[in-house]
């Protein structure tokens, strides 16, 4: 690995090969891995049949040093990861006790009965090593044979990361098969797209030869991470580089590393012990959920209104029904109205409102599919601001959902004005 080791993935699924579920691992893994100079060699997805799995595994064991595999360590019958591996590589499976004697306390605690089933996650190939599962019922599992190590981690992301970080890395690293993580800094932007970032950053970024330089680009967020090619540069150097980048950048810059928007605006808001509430339509409660996400959002987030139908929005906020029967649903009118309604209904000092046509269907000549009417409540007044996307229903909604979120976080960094002014304004 940071020592010339070879590392291949193999992630086990149908739901993967379905595409049901995406392959969120191996961005993951890769991500973590190359922080420390390792670079995966191969990745592999096979289904969940065992001599498919065989095949991978004795394939694997010729051509790596170390193997990572995801998934189908679970109880159900088409969860036969080990009883594959353990016949690929000639060994029989035993029953650990201590991985039986947390699973029978699990389901104690959740006062569920545990079916038989679920035992064969306390099996392990003979002369492996139990990776303890906080989040799961399924634990991973660490052998080494003849140099080799492989490991199997658990499918869903939300038990495989934390078993990763904090039990395999740290293992890997004590070993000497991790390098010293790599220096970087990462910037995040919003409201600038990918090529107009590259072109703001370049010149500044021209005068420091070797530079690595790598962009992301996802639902309107851009990040732009700075790393040390062949290390002439230090972490304090990176710094001082983003440091310089954020300041071209301008309000467009978000901060370093991977800031969440509704955190930036919570702590914002906390700072001033001031409220936010949301209104929604199409983006179905993703907004509210944002801010749900963060620990203790109680004392900044009062609440959010999910109003699909006009009947909704006029009972839960108050919007007149004239104006939706003059307007539209999908309106600036109707985007100040929700914004101003939930505000008022529930004791916010802030507002957020988004309505629109996400798709496939719906849309007009004049406000096409993807049209999105974003609204802001301020105790300064109220605006709205019309936004078109392409893409996805699920694009559509996380970049409206963002773009109201950068809304909010530029208006709150801006001074705040004394409290004169009440009429309703409309912005594009």
């Amino acid at each position: 690995m940071g020592c010339g080791k070879n590392v291949e993935v193999i992630t086990i699924g149908n739901e993967l090969l379905l595409g049901r579920t995406a392959d969120q691992h191996l961005a993951y893994l890769g991500e973590h891995l190359s922080k420390h100079h390792v670079h995966i060699q191969r990745s592999v997805v096979v289904n969940d049949d065992p001599e498919a799995i065989e095949r991978e595994i004795l394939e694997s064991w010729d051509l790596a040093d170390v193997i990572l595999t995801t998934g189908g360590l679970g109880p159900t019958s088409d969860d036969c990861t080990r009883e594959a591996i353990a016949r690929a590589l000639g060994v029989e499976l035993i029953r650990d006790e201590g991985t039986e004697r947390r699973l029978a306390q699990r389901f104690e605690r959740m006062n569920r009965s545990m079916t038989p089933n679920n035992l064969r996650q306390a099996m392990k190939p003979a002369g492996a090593e139990i990776i303890r599962n906080a989040y799961g019922t399924a634990p991973g599992i660490w052998f080494e044979r003849d140099g080799k190590i492989l490991i199997m981690l658990p499918g869903p992301p939300e038990e495989l990361r934390p078993m990763f970080e904090n039990d395999v890395l740290p293992r890997l690293y004590e070993m000497g098969l991790l390098g010293e993580e790599s220096p970087y800094v990462e910037l995040r932007t919003v409201g600038v797209g990918e090529s107009t970032l590259e072109h703001t950053l370049q010149p500044l970024l021209a005068g420091y030869p070797g530079l690595n330089v790598a962009y992301r680009a996802q639902d309107a967020i851009v990040d732009c991470r700075l790393s040390s090619r062949n290390g002439e540069y230090s972490q304090e150097d990176l710094e001082a580089i983003g440091d310089e980048c954020a300041t071209a950048l301008g309000e467009d810059f978000v901060g370093f590393g991977c800031q969440m928007l509704s955190k930036i605006i919570s702590e914002e808001l906390r700072g001033r012990e001031q409220m936010l509430a949301v209104a929604e339509s199409c983006t179905g409660g993703l907004l509210a959920s944002c801010f749900t996400d963060i620990p203790g959002a109680s004392k900044t987030f009062a609440g959010g209104v999910v109003a699909y139908t006009n009947a909704a929005k006029v009972q839960l906020l108050g919007v007149p029904e004239c104006l939706l029967y003059q307007h539209g649903a999908v309106s600036a009118e109707n985007a100040v109205a929700m914004a101003t309604g939930v505000a008022e209904r529930l004791s916010a000092e802030y507002a957020l409102s988004i309505t629109g046509f996400a798709g496939p269907g719906g849309g007009s000549p004049d406000n096409p599919v993807g049209t999105i009417h974003l609204g802001l409540h301020t105790p300064q007044g109220v605006w709205s601001r019309k936004v078109n996307y392409q893409g996805s229903r699920a694009t559509v909604k996380c970049r409206a959902v963002n773009a109201s979120l950068d809304w909010l976080r530029r208006e709150l960094r801006q001074p705040t004005p004394p409290l004169t002014r009440t009429k309703v304004e409309h912005g594009t």
